[in-house]
This record gives C-alpha cells, sequence and structure tokens, in this order.
C-alpha cells in the first residue's frame, strides 16, 4: 500500500475537494448535531428530502445520497456505534462503519473519499481507540484492494488530529 494514500487534516469535512465525504450519522439519516448537521446545512435542503427515501440506517451499515451544495458529489452516511464502555460491541461495529463505507464507495468507483473520526463526538468513543479501528479497517481494505487514490482523515479537533497522525505513523513505518 502506498502510504501517500492516507492523509490526515483538521478542518471541515464539507470543504473537502473529494468525490465522497463520509457522514456520521443518526440512525433516522435525518440530519442532527455535529458533522451530521454540517453536512446537512451545507448539502441543502434536497440531501434532506432524497435521505427521507431511505428509511434510515443501521449502526454499522452505510447508505450513499448525492452531496448536492457540497464540493464533494457523494454523501456516504453511516451510523457509529454509541459508546457504551466497550462491552456492546462497539468496535466491531466501528469497524464494519468503516469497511462498509470503502465498500460502497469502491462499488461507485469513488476514488477519493473524506472520513470524519465516526463515534467519537456526541456517541463518546474513546478517540485514540476508534483511531486504531479506523487505520487498521482502511489499511487492511487498502491492501486487499488499492482502489483509492486519496483516503483523507478530516479531524474536527487537535485531540483526533494528534490521536490520528500518531495511529497512522505507527501502522505505516
Amino acid at each position: 500500500m502506498d502510504k501517500q494514500v492516507i492523509r490526515i487534516i483538521k478542518g471541515d469535512i464539507t470543504e473537502q475537494e473529494v468525490e465522497a465525504i463520509v457522514n456520521a450519522a443518526n440512525s433516522s439519516l435525518l440530519g442532527g448535531g455535529g458533522v451530521d448537521g454540517a453536512i446537512h446545512n451545507a448539502a441543502g435542503t434536497k440531501l434532506l428530502e432524497e435521505c427521507r427515501t431511505l428509511n434510515g440506517c443501521a449502526t454499522g451499515e452505510a447508505k450513499i445520497t448525492q452531496g448536492y451544495d457540497l464540493p464533494a458529489k457523494w454523501v456516504i452516511h453511516t451510523v457509529g456505534p454509541v459508546w457504551h464502555g466497550g462491552n456492546s460491541d462497539e468496535d466491531r461495529m466501528l469497524a464494519r462503519c468503516y469497511r462498509n463505507c470503502l465498500k460502497l464507495a469502491a462499488e461507485r468507483g469513488i476514488k477519493t473519499i473524506a472520513f470524519p473520526s465516526i463515534s467519537t463526538g456526541a456517541y463518546h468513543f474513546p478517540i485514540q481507540r476508534a483511531a486504531e479501528i479506523a487505520m487498521n479497517e482502511v489499511i487492511s481494505f487498502l491492501n486487499d484492494r488499492p482502489v483509492f487514490d486519496r483516503i483523507v482523515f478530516v479531524c474536527f479537533n487537535d485531540d483526533t488530529f494528534s490521536s490520528s497522525n500518531r495511529v497512522l505513523n505507527e501502522r505505516i513505518k
């Protein structure tokens, strides 16, 4: 795997010049706070209209919509797990989020994708643990299917940025 494919930045996912951005959505897919609210606000009302036709999304699954007013052509919505102390299958469900987003993007021929830190905001998943799961899933997927030109982790704050960088540097030497 070419380590130049994975990038970690601090910024706003709604401004990324990629083909698809990932929305850390709630199960209704009808908007909410954090990343979800920011994406819905930036994409405009047509995103909500399309999301209403999807009948929600289960934790760990992924669904795709158009990006509407976003720079990205597509939004891949995934529902991360709520942290309950680590004994409720949270790690496996978070891994499924990343895997299913990558699979859906690859099926659509998407070559560039941006991820937020799924479940680490309102769902309280520990940032370091989430970063490890995210990097493991992305690196594993790329090793099996090197179909992406660029995968960007867009971090909202310094803690997420430093944790993600630390984990990536440990995984790719």
